[in-house]
């Protein structure tokens, strides 16, 4: 398990912005597949997004197409999901997980290290 810890979650009403980080510690980010996964209450952990190693290859559910953008930081060993126009429905605690494996994946089970999550809430 590498690890790995997520930030920039908070309360934000609809239609408003967020930015999440998941940076890396003790091992270089930029050599791993980064994906973001989100678990609502009550639903099945949902694959957000993905970026390749060398941000070549990104990924979005099509629910979030259009709002939210993925992106490297590997001066802060991070990457970065930039989250827009946020909806009740994106209401969700966020993950960010790593592999070596696949180019870009939003399959939870092509992951196996995790952060601990950030809580994101959307609501008026």
């Amino acid at each position: 398990q590498l690890p790995l810890v997520e930030s920039g979650g908070g309360l934000v009403q609809p239609g408003e912005s967020l930015r999440l980080s998941c940076t890396a510690f003790g091992f270089t980010l930029g050599d791993y597949t980064v994906a973001w996964f989100r678990q609502g209450p009550g639903k099945a952990r949902q694959g957000v997004s993905c970026i390749s190693s060398t941000g070549y290859y990104v990924r979005y559910v099509a629910s979030v197409q259009g709002r939210f953008t993925a992106s490297r930081d590997n001066a802060k060993n991070a990457v970065h999901l930039q989250m827009n126009d946020l909806r009740p429905e994106d209401q969700a605690v966020y993950f960010c997980a790593v592999n070596q494996v696949t180019i870009c994946s939003l399959l939870e089970d092509d992951y196996d290290s995790w952060g601990q999550g950030t809580q994101v809430t959307v609501s008026t």
